[in-house]
């Protein structure tokens, strides 16, 4: 086939490299000193601004640039229309859901890895290495056993995915494998009604079924009811499922609340289940001894996932899940095709650890910025900053209840504060439509970023202390914004 007479020739030199290094290096200079300006200075400004129409349009309108535009031009239109309107989550008066901050050296971690786009399969490499030391701190620091095994995600639903794909595997009681769901009996999971919606999520992928994922009922302090747990298992057992794992949860998303760790790993060692924790967030305030016996329990579990984007601090994305058994975590999902065997030397000696812990071949160096930040701050400093933020959601549960018609609508048990506004002369419907009204005016007023959730069927404002950069003042500025904005609806 004749190729047309514009194809370059495979003489041409072509690349996507500068065609002037120093011009492009000025450019990357600016971008840095620009990047950490606008860190430096969040502060300074609301923590969510709306998109103007004109913004608004000009990026879901823009065609296809068929055409160079060149870096500069494409990087000043990022500062101008991208830049300022994300979402908020580095401001310091960010408490919506649980989502992560950055730091400075988070982000110039990104940039280092993105340089060396280094492929994190395996390989013979330093990359590889570094990723291996992560796990094996984390591991410590999460009471797991040195040589537990490990890969770093995405984030918490893809880290929980895999723990559930392994859970799966260990305990179904067939090849799985090889004959699929078709091999056995229907499959039974079990967690609280307070767990994330990644559970639902993953047990509908897996082709189980939603009615697989048996919700057990949650007490008054938002923790599974281990009684009813055992009882459920006993009753599936006798209507013919195959009970496989319990998910324990370590920080709901809702309240914060954690599940009785130890009486649930009790459950599973009696009824040889496998246990699986959701730590997304409440599981790194075992990186804090004083913290540590909240999660009292969690190093009995098979596997754990967590997030460091959440309160590591850390750039998206970064996640982990953590498995002892490493011949049965490998035994989930290890495939070796002829391309891609172990010749024991050169470049590929060593194999591909991470791409036979996990359905993804193609990884990037997600370590790294770990790895950096665990050396330049020093895990203690962490571990510091995460008991911040749990002092600091302590004390605004109790100044926010003193708050006129506030209720604190669940236990403050970790950092996350649920309250709503009850004023006496109206109806439920109202109190909630009212409730929210309020949060819908914090966020667009530019004070805060709080979110809205239910507990026990009623509308609640959340706020969510997982902020390195959050100090009491910004608490303070969030009680008296809401008595500015209670009288502005009044």
């Amino acid at each position: 086939m004749t190729a047309p007479d514009s194809a370059p020739s495979a003489q041409s030199r072509l690349t996507l490299d500068p065609a002037d290094w120093n011009a492009f290096r000025e450019l990357a200079h600016r971008m840095v000193d620009d990047s950490l300006e606008h860190l430096r200075t969040l502060g300074d400004r609301a923590p969510w601004t709306p998109l103007p129409a004109a913004t608004r349009a000009s990026l879901a309108n823009e065609p296809l640039p068929r055409a160079a535009q060149g870096a500069d031009a494409a990087y000043a239109q990022f500062a101008e229309e991208v830049l300022p309107y994300t979402n908020g989550n580095r401001h310091p008066r960010f408490w919506g859901w649980i989502q992560g901050n950055g730091t400075p050296l988070g982000m110039m971690a990104d940039m280092l890895a993105a340089g060396m786009n280094a492929h994190l399969a395996g390989l013979d490499q330093s990359p590889k290495l570094v990723e291996l030391k992560v796990i094996e701190w984390l591991a410590e620091l999460m009471g797991f056993p040195k040589n537990s095994s490990g890969v770093l995600m995405s984030g918490g639903t893809m880290a929980n995915l895999v723990g559930l794909a392994v859970a799966r595997h260990a305990r179904c009681g067939f090849d799985l494998r090889k004959e699929g769901l078709a091999g056995g009996p229907r499959l039974a999971v079990y967690a609280s009604t307070e767990v994330h919606s990644w559970a639902q999520k993953c047990v509908e992928l897996f082709g189980m079924g939603s009615s697989s994922l048996r919700k057990v009922p949650a007490g008054a302090d938002m923790r599974m009811n281990v009684t009813a747990l055992k009882r459920m298992i006993a009753d599936d057992r006798a209507a013919g499922l195959r009970p496989i794992c319990v998910i324990g949860t370590a920080g709901t998303v809702n309240s914060g609340a954690i599940d009785d760790l130890n009486g649930v790993a009790d459950v599973c060692a009696a009824e040889n289940l496998w246990f699986h924790v959701d730590g997304a967030f409440g599981a790194l305030a075992a990186f804090s001894p004083s913290l540590k016996p909240l999660v009292a329990g969690m190093d009995r579990a098979d596997s754990l996932a967590f997030d460091l984007h959440k309160w590591g601090y850390l750039p998206y994305e970064i996640a982990c899940v953590l498995v002892k058994d490493r011949a049965t975590h490998e035994g989930t999902f290890s495939v070796t095709p002829s391309y891609l065997t172990d010749e024991g030397r050169g470049v590929i000696a060593g194999g591909l650890p991470f791409a036979d812990r996990g359905i993804e071949l193609t990884r990037n160096f997600k370590a790294l910025k770990v790895w950096l930040s665990f050396k330049a701050h020093g895990v203690d400093a962490i571990a510091h900053v995460i008991e911040q933020n749990v002092a600091q959601a302590q004390a605004f549960g109790v100044a926010v209840a003193t708050l006129p018609d506030a209720v604190v609508a669940a236990p403050v048990s970790l950092n996350i504060v649920c309250f709503r506004f009850a004023p006496t002369a109206m109806s439920a419907e109202q109190q909630d439509a009212y409730t929210k009204e309020i949060l819908l005016r914090v966020q667009e007023s530019g004070l805060a970023i709080v979110s809205g959730s239910k507990i026990d069927g009623r509308y609640v404002i959340r706020v969510a202390c997982s902020n390195h950069r959050t100090t009491w003042d910004d608490f303070e500025a969030l009680l008296a914004g809401l008595a500015r904005i209670r009288s502005s609806i009044a």
